[in-house]
């Protein structure tokens, strides 16, 4: 309690505290009641009075000439009492939230007190009596280093800096009881690089801040539990309670940052000057508000679900009818009032309609000075670079590569697109292909596209090199790679399981079951980039390793379709890659493109006859060799000269496959950090250099489920990554900071925390007594396993989404109730999914050339 509660009775203070709260509000409401009556009758009187002298002024007016009559001027009371009854009630939320916080208060205080005197009662002269006075001290201390934490956080929420971060040298020596001596070094060139940045500066304090409350709140959780276990009991129900009164001052303490809060739509849509730069701060995956896209899709979205009702009608050998009309056409209603709320010129004027202004300006301004903007390749935020450095990391590529044949401005899309069907009707009229297989992978004349090359930028490694793209969503021989690679991925996935990862937590399970059998202190790890795997990659031997894959796996056919034919099919498709760029065209004579789906098999494929000697030597000396596409890890218990020269050695396998490696103690792979640490494997979440904390920007238009994601499966990934709970701690900070930058409410991001552990089952909160077991409880929890979807009896529903539609699904339900849940269908579960309106990746991002 704030005032010697063992000694001093408050009951009586604390009841004629809450007592007066509550007369005061009784009186509030009473006077504004009486107010409001006399406001009404006032304004009644008025207009009856009005009313009484209009014939009057109208018998005036009726001998006057009429050039100079006027009609009486009408108002609407009702609306000004109820547009002040809004504004009153909209600037006095803070007074009554400030209120109700102090009624909380006083309540929590009294049932403390109540807690504390029962506590008293049970355990004066014992053993735990003496801890609870060591403990209030302590508490005192931990009261003040909370609140400061709030009002960081409140400010981070609210994006309002402290005016000490501006001025501050940020040169303060830390506490060695607080921080261990090798954490202090990182954090003062973080102090360094603070200064010109206000954000990154508010970081380093709020993790200070947290750092500081946990240990405090840490040491007085471990010492309590070391206590007379009998009266322990009475004791957590006081000290919850005591925690309680600690959590709602400190929220009090951040009520002050109301006030200079800007409240409203232009605080809740983020669009300070300049505004370009903001935009660009939201990041690509970043969709403003826009319903009229929504409006202008609506018609082509009801006629495809109309398509499907009649469908599934007459399936059943039902005719549609009336209730199939009846249904669209109210939901053809429904769809227009939510579209029509933002054209309402009776709402308050968005902010975000500024944003086509904007977007359109950006477009302008790039076009005028040469620059390109792209998605950068790993970060996924957006990165600008001129039309000279493009060109010439282009130019550098395609010499280095010698992969790419310029045609000069000669169109070969005509002559492929001839080539293509002859070779399908080849095969065909040797019945190597069905009709139906001829038909769906025909290609007509006008769906045809030529692809285009662009590329993404490497920000992550030093002077940014470009990543190849070749996209061809019309491309002629487009359906021929998909169609392969549906049918042959999954043979691969079968036979490479054992050497292959498809993201870290697989990692860290295969390294873990290692490192508890061989892990050594002289144990190396290693990480092997292989250099452009896709492009370096001979067309003829590529595709001679899916024959090998299929004879390895004793395959004549796979889906009635002869190893002849899929040989022949994947031939076809990877000598005949054609594509467009800067003006020119080129036809790709080594390697794969990245944009086509059957290309990232060939390569697998490639690779897995490659390594088959590597891995081979590596599991023959007791080591772990695993393979994500061009990257590779392992560990063994090899000295780092030895491991060299085998690297040496292996890069004489292939002349086409250039290995360059990194052997430590430590390494970085896909997000998975891993260390030998004398002999104990540590891990914890890779953050790449480059990292930016960017997620989908919380005030985004994207349905609310997928923000709630974001959180729960970050933090997911850092409990099962994060091997000691010190690295826990700094990860879930670390990612509370970076939501916290992307404006997710504090409030909203602890409830998916809180989530994530109810998941598991887990009432507890983590601790670093508890962790180990905790997180080994969620890494052995059964993943679960989706259930196959009855497309029989469910059917897809697809809308554009915008902000006015949180209620849609609702009432999209009840509609399709009331029509048919007593007809013919009513055994279809309709499945209702959302379309997004265009992202500033696709408004801003052009691959294309002009």
């Amino acid at each position: 309690m704030r005032s010697r509660p063992d000694k001093v009775e408050i009951k009586p203070f604390v009841d004629k505290k809450t007592n007066s709260f509550q007369l005061k509000l009784d009186e509030c409401s009473a006077m504004l009641v009486k107010l409001q009556i006399e406001f009404t009758d006032y304004w009644q009187q008025v207009a009856l009075r009005r009313k009484q002298t209009q014939p009057s002024n109208t018998t005036m007016f009726a001998t006057r000439d009429n050039s100079t009559a006027r009609p009486a001027s009408s108002f609407d009371f009702d609306k000004m009492e109820k547009e002040l009854s809004d504004y009153i009630h909209s600037h006095t939320k803070h007074i009554k939230k400030n209120c109700d916080t102090r009624l909380e208060i006083a309540n929590t205080e009294k049932e403390e007190y109540e807690a504390y005197k029962n506590f008293k009662n049970m355990a004066e002269k014992k053993p735990i009596w003496n801890f609870h006075l060591l403990l209030k001290s302590k508490l005192t201390n931990w009261d003040n280093k909370n609140k400061n934490f709030h009002n960081i956080q409140k400010r981070i929420d609210y994006n309002l800096f402290p005016k000490f971060i501006e001025k501050h040298d940020f040169s303060f020596k830390l506490d060695s009881k607080v921080f261990e001596q090798d954490e202090i070094q990182p954090i003062y060139d973080g102090m360094q690089n603070c200064r010109p940045k206000p954000s990154s500066a508010l970081n380093l304090t709020v993790n200070d801040a947290q750092e500081d409350a946990q240990v405090d709140q840490e040491n007085d959780d471990d010492n309590s539990k070391k206590e007379d276990k009998q009266n322990f009991e009475a004791f957590q129900l006081y000290y919850k309670l005591s925690m309680k009164r600690h959590h709602l001052q400190a929220e009090q303490s951040c009520h002050f940052l109301d006030d200079e809060r800007v409240v409203g739509e232009i605080n809740t849509e983020i669009a300070p000057a300049p505004d370009e730069y903001h935009i660009l701060k939201l990041g690509p995956r970043f969709i403003f508000n826009d319903p009229k896209i929504a409006s202008q899709r609506r018609t082509k979205e009801l006629s495809k679900l109309r398509r499907k009702l009649e469908s599934r009608f007459h399936g059943k050998k039902v005719n549609p009818g009336r209730p199939v009309q009846d249904f669209m056409n109210e939901l053809d209603l429904i769809l227009q009032n939510y579209h029509d709320i933002h054209t309402n010129p009776r709402l308050p004027i968005s902010k975000n309609r500024n944003y086509r202004r904007i977007v359109k300006r950006l477009k302008h301004k790039f076009r005028l000075s040469n620059v390109i903007l792209r998605k950068t390749d790993k970060s996924k935020v957006f990165h600008l670079g001129t039309l000279e450095h493009y060109q010439q990391r282009s130019d550098e590529y395609m010499d280095r590569t010698q992969a790419y044949q310029c045609l000069g401005i000669i169109d070969p899309l005509p002559d492929l697109i001839q080539r293509t069907n002859k070779h399908l009707l080849d095969l065909r009229l040797a019945r190597s292909l069905t009709q139906k297989q001829y038909e769906q992978l025909c290609i007509q004349v006008d769906e045809a596209e030529l692809a285009h090359l662009y590329y993404l930028p490497k920000a992550h490694k030093p002077t940014t090199p470009l990543r190849p793209i070749i996209s061809g969503l019309k491309h002629p021989t487009l359906k021929i790679s998909k169609f392969l690679d549906k049918i042959l991925r999954p043979l691969f996935d079968r036979m490479a399981a054992t050497r292959t990862v498809s993201n870290g937590f697989e990692l860290l399970k295969k390294v873990q079951q290692w490192s508890s059998i061989n892990m050594k202190q002289e144990t190396v790890l290693c990480t092997i980039d292989v250099t452009d795997l896709y492009t370096m990659i001979p067309q003829v031997e590529g595709v001679l390793s899916l024959k090998q894959m299929l004879d390895y796996l004793n395959f004549n056919q796979v889906n009635d379709l002869k190893t002849e034919v899929i040989i022949q099919l994947a031939n076809f498709v990877i000598n005949n890659n054609y594509f467009r760029y800067n003006g020119q065209y080129y036809h790709q004579i080594r390697g794969g493109a990245m944009g086509s789906p059957i290309t990232l098999t060939i390569a697998n494929c490639y690779m897995f006859f490659y390594e088959q000697q590597i891995f081979k030597q590596i599991t023959n000396s007791f080591g772990l060799y695993v393979r994500y596409i061009d990257d590779i890890f392992i560990i063994i218990n090899w000295p780092s000269r030895h491991f060299l020269k085998q690297v040496d050695r292996w890069n004489e396998i292939d002349s086409n496959i250039k290995l360059s490696a990194n052997i430590n103690l430590y390494a970085d792979f896909l997000d998975l950090h891993i260390e030998n640490k004398d002999g104990v494997l540590l891990t914890s979440v890779f953050h790449k250099p480059s990292y930016e904390p960017y997620y989908l920007p919380f005030h985004s238009i994207h349905p609310l489920h997928m923000k709630q994601n974001i959180p729960f499966t970050m933090l997911l990934r850092g409990i099962r990554y994060c091997s000691t709970f010190q690295s826990y701690l700094q990860e879930r900070d670390h990612l509370r900071m970076a939501l916290l930058l992307n404006q997710y409410p504090i409030k909203f991001i602890d409830q998916q925390f809180n989530r994530l552990l109810e998941k598991f089952n887990i009432i507890q909160p983590l601790t670093s007594s508890n962790y180990d077991t905790i997180r080994l409880q969620i890494i052995n929890s059964p993943v679960k396993v989706k259930e196959p979807i009855n497309y029989g009896q469910s059917m897809f529903v697809h809308f554009t989404y915008c902000s006015s539609m949180k209620s849609f699904p609702k009432r999209f339900h009840e509609l399709w109730n009331k029509y048919f849940s007593e007809s013919p269908i009513n055994d279809i579960t309709p499945m209702l999914g959302t379309r997004n309106a265009n992202n500033l990746q696709q408004r801003l991002v052009h691959t294309r050339d002009s």
